[in-house]
């Protein structure tokens, strides 16, 4: 007699912070590659979410975005991370000209009872794969970024989270009368991402 055999996908803490630090993993190298902070040759193709995703080869740059996933995923999770933002400046004058805020909810209770929650794999790679198109087809309703620039990535935790000296107190860095674009959000059931990005309105300076 033939049988069959259900699974389940099943989400854990662990599991869904380690989903959550990737995304902003790919999401950073996507926004610098398409927003030019960084030479278009200096990134390869890989394939991620379904999708063609480039990463770059910039030796320091690998180096600090595997450093700063390391540490989003430990404070995700702890549940202390509240928002994560990446935040375009102009390298002569540092005015900033864009903020990626990618804000997060999390479910406390998995986190004070070790609770896992249900979610396929396939939804949640859908939901990261329309935030990916977006951020791919930023050149589209975003301003030309025409001087070089550069950025910095910006964690808002909660108070009491001790925060290694690699990290310092900020403003932060934003823009007066920002024109917002809200863009998808994707859920692990654990982690809720909400993804928007303001930019400077030159509208304003011609008036």
């Amino acid at each position: 007699m033939a049988s069959r055999t259900a699974t389940k996908d099943i989400i854990t803490l662990r599991g869904s912070a380690a989903i959550v630090s990737e995304f902003f993993g790919y999401s950073a190298n996507s926004i610098l590659y398409n927003r030019g902070v960084y030479p278009e040759e200096s990134f390869v193709k890989v394939k991620k979410y379904g999708l063609p995703m480039l990463l770059t080869q910039d030796e320091g740059l690998k180096s600090f975005i595997a450093n700063l996933t390391a540490q989003l995923s430990e404070w995700l999770e702890s549940g202390k991370l509240q928002r994560v933002v990446l935040v375009i400046l102009s390298k002569a004058t540092n005015e900033v000209l864009e903020r990626w805020n990618f804000s997060i909810e999390t479910d406390n209770e998995v986190v004070e009872k070790g609770e896992s929650r249900e979610k396929s794999d396939k939804e949640i790679m859908r939901e990261i794969q329309a935030i990916m198109r977006q951020i791919a087809s930023s050149i589209t309703y975003l301003p030309c970024l025409d001087e070089a620039c550069v950025f910095d990535v910006l964690a808002y935790t909660d108070k009491d989270l001790a925060v290694p000296f690699t990290w310092v107190e900020s403003d932060p860095k934003l823009i007066a009368n920002p024109q917002i674009v809200k863009l998808h959000s994707f859920d692990t059931k654990i982690h809720k991402v909400d993804t928007l990005v303001s930019y400077k309105n030159d509208e304003w300076d011609e008036q």
